[in-house]
């Protein structure tokens, strides 16, 4: 996407937004191998981990999904549709299934939401969490790579944090997907900023 650099920008530096103007969703049954390997995994959670922190209390966590150990999680999430449903059709139980078989690598991301910590707002600490999705999603694509941040009943279920080996005060954020993009994304609509402006006055 090219961007258009205002008369006044100093020292072109708006240029350097076009990165950030650039970011579109893969969906995950669009990503395929090769996935990234060890070091590039570390690299983008350096990355996602650079966000703001009130407290510095790094109020999230990341759990890796990949390999062999994404289906046997969708195994288990088929098993739990079937437990919970009988009557659950075909087509429901393969979705859970193969859930997270698509992408290569799959990264929970759970934000840490301890209720001792009274001195910053629960609701800090989530949007610091959710700010990581982000910065990994950025992070993925800054290393040529496409991604999706999807959440899913997995992602509110006691018995699928259990699976995922979270604690009491934890919960999913998103699960972050990636791989390489077997696909062109064409650019969607996007909002006008100018119209999503208010200027505040006193009254």
């Amino acid at each position: 996407m090219s961007v258009t650099q205002p008369a006044n920008s100093p020292n072109g530096r708006f240029s350097e937004l076009g990165f950030l103007d650039s970011r579109r969703s893969v969906p995950a049954r669009q990503l395929g191998a090769p996935g990234p390997d060890d070091a590039t995994v570390l690299r983008m959670l350096q990355s996602a981990s650079r966000v703001p922190d009130h407290g510095r209390r790094v109020p999230f966590r990341f759990v890796r999904i990949a390999g062999d150990a994404r289906l046997a999680l969708g195994e288990a999430l088929a098993a739990l549709t079937i437990e919970r449903d009988p009557q659950a059709s075909d087509g429901a139980i393969e979705k859970d299934r193969q859930r997270f078989a698509h992408a290569p690598l799959v990264i929970a991301v759970l934000a840490i939401l301890d209720p001792d910590d009274r001195k910053i707002p629960e609701t800090e600490r989530l949007l610091s969490a959710g700010a990581a999705c982000f910065a990994l999603l950025q992070a993925a694509q800054a290393l040529g790579f496409g991604a999706n941040w999807l959440t899913g009943w997995p992602a509110h279920d006691p018995q699928a944090h259990a699976l995922l080996g979270m604690g009491e005060h934890e919960r999913v954020v998103g699960f972050v997907h990636i791989g390489t993009p077997m696909t062109e994304v064409p650019e969607r609509e996007r909002p006008d900023a100018a119209a999503l402006l208010t200027d505040w006055t006193p009254g």
